[in-house]
């Protein structure tokens, strides 16, 4: 895989994004505008992880920055930045930073959220803060709920109820899922979900040994 390719392509987005910025004309299309930002700042980061490189998590904390810097003026239920500004902290190794982002999210009122993606939001919050009583009734029904990805919600639940077994075959589904499909966010092939929920499971001695090419 040519990782440097996918940096490069990453990086370019992210100075494009950056010089479009104050051509903005109003708030949606500048939160938009951050929002590819923090998309693009997101593929670096996930391309640098791949290579090992340090740099990874300084680009990581761009992302969530500029998803958090769009969040104020995005419509109504935009809970995929929230989301993506959790991931982004987990994935660097930024704990501190990650539970900022995820009082962030509950103060947003992600578990009032009707829609399984804002429910998806609190019940990651809540993991990251250690808050895993709380988080398990929003885990078990991501299982079931139509339209969400059940295994996602299979290795929250188990993570919630520190259940090992159940979090290794859950957190294998996910990973099996990443590498059957033809697309990956930003065209990086990398499971980056099986990577966050790996490090949630870790916080609490339950990671799975996993190994695969779209893992670092």
């Amino acid at each position: 895989m040519d990782w440097d390719a996918h940096v490069q392509r990453e990086l370019q987005r992210y100075r494009d994004g950056e010089a479009r910025l104050g051509d903005a004309a109003d708030s949606v299309a500048r939160q938009r505008q951050l929002t590819r930002m923090g998309n693009a700042a997101y593929g670096a980061g996930l391309a640098l992880l791949m290579q090992g490189r340090g740099a990874a998590a300084a680009w990581f904390a761009r992302a969530a920055e500029r998803y958090r810097e769009s969040f104020s003026d995005a419509p109504p239920g935009s809970w995929g930045r929230p989301i993506a500004m959790m991931k982004s902290r987990l994935i660097a190794g930024d704990r501190e930073a990650a539970e900022r982002e995820a009082r962030f999210t509950l103060e947003q009122g992600a578990a009032e959220a009707e829609s399984p993606i804002g429910r998806y939001a609190a019940c990651l919050a809540l993991l990251v803060l250690g808050r895993d009583t709380e988080a398990r009734p929003l885990a078990d029904a991501l299982r079931t709920e139509d339209g969400f990805p059940h295994d996602v919600g299979d290795a929250l639940a188990t993570i919630a109820a520190a259940d090992r077994v159940g979090y290794v075959d859950a957190v294998e589904s996910v990973l099996d899922s990443f590498e059957t499909r033809e697309e990956h966010l930003e065209n990086v092939p990398i499971a980056d979900t099986v990577v966050v929920l790996q490090a949630l499971a870790t916080h609490r001695d339950l990671a799975a040994e996993l190994s695969s090419p779209l893992l670092p």
